[in-house]
C-alpha cells in the first residue's frame, strides 16, 4: 500500500530536520508523499521540492496556520495552495508579523516575572525562524525552570496557563477562504485537541464548511480507534473528507514517527486523492475575496433555532466584534 503523512514540520518552524533532511527521512520511511505544514511559513517548500527528485518521494506544498477562535489555539493545515503567488505570500507574511507579535508579548511577560528571557536570547537559541510555543518550551527547559516539553506547555504556556498570549484575530474562517481562493485544501487540524464540547466543535465545523472547509484530520497521532470513528462520524455527516498525518517534529517529539505516529497510522495515498478530486471539484466556484473582509456570522434564528448553546456562542462573538 502507497502510504502518505499529510502533517509534518521541519526546522523551519518547530521541528529539527531541515527540508531537505526530512525528504529523505521520508522516503526512507517507505511513504510515497508527504506534505510540510510548517507553522504560518512557507520557507522550506523550495528546499524540499528540489529534494524530492533526488529521494524519489512526492512533497506536497503545505501550511499550517495557527488561528485564534474564542481565544482558543484553532490550526488549520492547508494543502496544495499557490504558495508562490504574491498575494498568497503577502498575506502569510501578514500572519507571521502578527506570530512575531505574539512571541514580543511571550516573552515580555515571563520577563516581568523573573524569568531570564529576552528576544536576544531566542534568537541565540533559535535563530530567526518561525517560533512556536514549542520553541518557548524548549528554552524553558534548557533554562531549568520545566523538566521537560510536556511540563512547560503543562504549567507554563498551555492553552490555559498564565504565560499563553493568544494571537490577535487571525481567524479560521479568513485562513479557510484564503487558501480556497489559491486553490488550497484547508483541514481542520487536530480537532480534538481543543477541548471543545461535541456542540462547540460542530459549530466550528459548521461555520468553517460554509467558508470552504474540505477536511478534518481524523487520522492523528494521538487519536484512538474509537476517536477516529467519532471524527468519520463527523466528516460524514458534514460531507467533510478524512485528512490525517502524524505530526511529526523530529527529536522535538520524539515519540512520534512520520507516517506512522505511535504505530497507529497507515494512511493511505487515495487520502491525498480524494482531498484534490474535491477541490479540485470546489475551483469551479466562486471563492470571495479574503483580503481582510469581516466574517459573516450564521443567521441566529434560522440557523441555530434548536440548539440554544450554539445561539448563545454566536452572540457571544457578536457583542465582541
Amino acid at each position: 500500500m502507497s502510504l502518505v503523512d499529510l502533517h509534518v514540520h521541519s526546522s523551519k518552524s518547530d521541528g529539527t530536520l531541515s527540508p531537505s533532511a526530512l525528504t529523505a527521512h521520508a522516503a526512507a520511511a517507505g511513504l510515497r508523499a508527504y506534505a510540510l505544514t510548517d507553522h504560518d511559513n512557507t520557507d522550506g517548500l523550495e528546499e524540499a521540492l528540489s529534494a524530492a527528485a533526488r529521494y524519489g518521494i512526492e512533497v506536497v506544498p503545505g501550511i499550517e496556520f495557527s488561528t485564534e477562535y474564542f481565544g482558543r489555539d484553532i490550526h488549520i493545515i492547508g494543502l496544495d495552495a499557490d504558495f508562490k503567488h504574491p498575494d498568497f505570500a503577502a498575506q502569510i507574511r501578514f500572519y507571521r508579523e502578527e506570530r512575531f507579535r505574539r512571541n514580543l508579548r511571550m516573552i515580555r511577560k515571563m520577563a516581568e516575572d523573573g524569568i531570564d528571557i529576552s528576544y536576544e536570547q531566542m534568537t541565540a537559541s533559535f535563530g530567526k525562524t518561525v517560533w512556536t510555543r514549542a520553541h518557548f518550551a524548549r528554552y524553558l527547559a534548557e533554562h531549568g525552570y520545566v523538566s521537560g516539553i510536556e511540563e512547560a506547555f503543562l504549567t507554563f504556556i498551555g492553552d490555559d496557563c498564565r504565560y499563553f498570549v493568544p494571537r490577535d484575530k487571525v481567524s479560521p474562517f479568513a485562513v479557510t477562504r484564503l487558501l480556497r481562493r489559491y486553490h488550497g485544501i484547508p483541514i481542520l487540524a487536530h480537532p480534538l485537541l481543543y477541548h471543545l464540547s461535541d456542540r462547540e466543535l460542530r459549530l466550528l465545523i459548521i461555520r468553517l464548511k460554509a467558508e470552504g472547509l474540505i477536511g478534518i484530520e481524523v487520522y492523528y497521532s494521538l487519536h484512538t480507534k474509537e476517536q477516529e470513528d467519532y471524527l468519520l462520524s463527523i466528516a460524514d455527516e458534514y460531507d467533510l473528507l478524512p485528512g490525517g498525518g502524524s505530526d511529526f517534529h523530529g527529536s522535538n517529539k520524539p515519540d512520534i514517527r512520520i507516517g506512522a505516529g505511535h504505530g497507529n497510522l497507515h494512511i493511505p495515498y487515495s487520502v491525498l486523492e480524494n482531498l484534490r478530486a474535491e477541490a479540485s471539484r470546489g475551483d469551479d466556484s466562486p471563492v470571495p475575496d479574503t483580503r481582510r473582509e469581516s466574517i459573516r456570522l450564521p443567521d441566529v434564528a434560522h440557523d441555530t433555532a434548536d440548539c440554544p448553546a450554539l445561539r448563545d456562542i454566536i452572540m457571544e462573538e457578536r457583542s465582541s466584534s
